[in-house]
């Protein structure tokens, strides 16, 4: 499989509006983020997001309660990099200026833009701006800067430096997944030579510190009043490089001056060996539909400049593409994003859950908090590992995110068979969240039946809080609880010293498993479905007439227990942990898809999945443009906050588990041909242990070859005679 250049237009997008376009064309590559601002007339809540770096401050109760989250974490939106003054030598200043054109090269990462620029006397000028962001050198960003003549044809002078952001208002809004605003920080900035400014950047709460440099490669070149002369009609070129340091603890900025070495040209060879193996072991094709072709390629191409590569930063909810949720990690990575990473990019993934293991001692202090005397408890929403929720029945109450975290260590090391991970860090977590569920469920005798239940929970579905036995939460605990025994079998052959260290015995092992085989999972007879949780099929349906696009999303129009006090959806739920027979699973997803709004940009895909499951494509189908295209549509409407990254590694899933219907099962991989028939072609390649495969798709196709590595063994569409070693071609 060979890749071709795609290239993401403003012919592409659904929006001409500045601040969504800021979002869509940004570059990022997982340590910090620069949104595509106008370089002339800007925008105050836009510029330079560095992952982990953020200001924190004290959450404001009515009444405030024992356990609630005491602070804010909140993202901080830096200086932008992108800006740029200009002026006449009569002083007339460049305030205005339009995207006339975009070009965002998604193999080479090279971000290629045209401005007019107009001053107040109507004066335009031509401005081309070619960016690129470091990706295996994360600390550089590099732009150049390409001015012509247009209506003005005379001397310029151009200055750029790393500007203290102007205080932004914080907005006030109902809406959770705007923008916020963080206070601004202590800046300190110096200009160490002509062409090279040093800014300092130490927030006043959090204790956090980063340094920003600025330099002008052009000979002789000078940051501010730097003279162009447009008078003989020929453009004349700018470069410059921004060096953004890491993040560090107060007081502990490192004096010495990096090397500024980075050109544009330079950073496009780093960009195309980053980007030639990203394309070469994670690459998707779609035939039959160019536009959702290029969307699917745009959606991994952001995922991968999201994702934190160091194991102390994740994924926030946006990416680094805008400060929407505050930059707060979720459950969004384990479930929609890592497993596109484990089989793709397992160092990365490794990295991931890396950050996960950094923040347990925040996660056991956290379980404490909540009254549970053994195990972790990690932060529903945050940044350093504390909870930043401040809304606990649909944040603390999510219990469900210590499953989702085990579940993503177990199947890392089932793809990957990484057991250095395992012992030292994946089997500590796993054992810590297992231990959370046995001291925090509740034996519960029901006539001869004793079975362990969970109460006063909150699944995926956030119009539902505060439940009893949420299916959801109860199907992965049970599996937490499965795989730390498993794991513990595991590291008893190969480190049974690490079980000592770890205080686990075999009466711990027996007690997990006896918990496990009593897990209650709610289940309907009326229906002949498992139950979202022990009440939500005895709610009334949400009112027909309320049930319109325009109510939606409900919390932004109902009180939180007005939404309580119903049978409706957010986002799927109890559909997230099915894997049934054919016959049960038809009769949940008909009876779920009624009553789920997709208010969030999570649901979709898991629904699109599940339709291709049960044969029904032509649905599946629907459910996956919606997913693919999300952003670029602005389908939420809110892509102006951030990219939905979770919904970005949801499309990937959507293609590979849901149309080829890929999963891994007793070390075969399994493939089942779902195409719709929209679709007149799937390709794409994937990570299995050693082995890198290529899976092909067609009406009357369906193959699995071998790149590089082991033989695998492969079942394709259930035939027993279709397991078999693949071999090269």
């Amino acid at each position: 499989m060979t890749t071709q250049d795609y290239h993401l237009t403003l012919r592409d997008v659904g929006s001409d509006r500045p601040e969504y376009l800021e979002t869509i064309f940004s570059l990022a590559n997982g340590h910090f983020g620069a949104r595509a601002t106008d370089p002339i007339s800007g925008n105050p809540i836009s510029g330079t997001l560095i992952n982990g770096f953020y200001e924190t401050a004290p959450i404001t109760y009515g009444e405030a309660g024992v356990g609630y989250a005491k602070q804010h974490q909140t993202i901080v939106n830096l200086a932008d990099l992108r800006h740029l003054t200009i002026t006449t030598v009569n002083g007339h200043l460049f305030t205005a200026s339009k995207r006339l054109a975009a070009d965002l090269n998604l193999t080479t990462g090279k971000l290629t833009e045209q401005y007019q620029a107009r001053s107040q006397q109507g004066e335009t000028i031509q401005i081309t701006v070619d960016s690129l962001i470091g990706q295996n050198r994360d600390d550089f960003w590099a732009v150049r800067y390409t001015l012509s003549a247009d209506n003005y044809a005379g001397p310029l002078v151009v200055s750029k430096s790393i500007a203290v952001p102007a205080a932004a208002e914080a907005i006030a809004s109902a809406d959770p997944r705007k923008t916020r605003m963080a206070g601004l920080p202590n800046c300190k900035t110096a200009f160490t030579a002509p062409n090279l400014q040093r800014y300092q950047i130490q927030t006043k709460q959090s204790q956090l510190a980063v340094t920003l440099y600025l330099r002008m490669n052009t000979p002789a070149g000078t940051l501010l009043n730097y003279r162009v002369d447009l008078s003989d009609n020929q453009p004349h070129v700018l470069d410059y490089q921004a060096y953004v340091g890491a993040v560090s603890e107060f007081n502990t900025i490192d004096p010495v001056t990096p090397a500024l070495d980075s050109s544009l040209e330079e950073l496009a060879d780093d960009n195309q060996r980053f980007w030639q193996k990203v394309w070469r072991h994670g690459e998707v094709r779609v035939g039959g539909n160019p536009s959702l072709d290029l969307a699917i390629h745009y959606n991994v191409f952001q995922l991968n400049q999201s994702a934190g590569r160091d194991g102390r930063t994740n994924i926030p909810a946006k990416g680094l593409s805008g400060s929407g949720y505050e930059g707060h990690y979720f459950w969004d990575t384990e479930m929609f994003m890592l497993p596109y990473f484990i089989y793709t990019h397992p160092q990365m993934a490794r990295q991931l859950l890396q950050y996960r293991y950094q923040v347990l001692p925040q996660a056991r202090e956290r379980a404490r908090q909540m009254g549970v005397e053994h195990g972790a408890l990690f932060a529903w929403r945050t940044i350093n590992g504390q909870e930043a929720s401040a809304y606990y029945p649909a944040g603390t109450a999510q219990y469900h995110i210590d499953a989702d975290i085990a579940y993503s260590v177990g199947k890392y090391y089932d793809v990957t068979g990484d057991w250095d991970f395992i012992a030292q860090c994946g089997f500590e977590m796993v054992l810590e969240t297992a231990r959370f569920w046995a001291d925090f469920g509740t034996w519960h005798q029901v006539g001869d039946l004793r079975r362990f239940e969970f109460l006063t929970v909150t699944g995926p579905d956030e119009y539902t809080a505060l439940v009893n036995n949420n299916y959801y939460t109860n199907r992965m605990a049970k599996h937490n609880l499965e795989l730390v025994v498993q794991l513990a079998n595991d590291l008893a052959k190969h480190d049974p010293e690490r079980l000592m260290d770890l205080h686990v015995t075999p009466a711990d092992l027996a007690h997990f498993r006896d918990l496990a085989a009593h897990i209650y999972l709610p289940y309907s007879q009326d229906y002949k479905i498992n139950a979202q949780d022990d009440s939500f099929l005895n709610k009334p349906h949400w009112p027909a007439d309320r049930m319109t696009p325009d109510n939606f999303p409900l919390l932004l129009h109902y009180h939180p227990l007005t939404i309580y006090r119903y049978q409706v959806a957010k986002q799927a739920d109890t559909m997230l942990a099915d894997y049934l027979d054919p016959e049960q699973l038809k009769r949940e997803y008909t009876y779920y898809e009624g009553v789920t709004t997709h208010d969030s940009s999570l649901s979709r895909s898991t629904f699109s999945i599940l339709a291709a499951r049960l044969g029904n494509t032509e649905k599946a189908y629907r459910y996956f443009m919606d997913t693919a295209r999300m952003d670029l549509v602005n389908l939420q409407g809110n892509t102006a906050d951030g990219l939905h990254l979770a919904n970005l590694g949801g499309s990937w899933l959507a293609l590979v588990a849901g149309f080829s219907g890929f999963h891994v099962q007793a070390g075969v991989v399994h493939v089942t041909n779902h195409l719709p028939q929209e679709l007149t072609a799937l390709s794409y390649r994937l990570t299995v242990g050693r082995s890198v495969l290529e899976v092909n798709l067609a009406a009357d196709v369906t193959r699995v070859r071998l790149i590089s590595g082991p033989s695998v063994h492969v079942s394709v569409n259930g035939r027993p005679e279709s397991l078999i070693a693949v071999t090269k071609n």
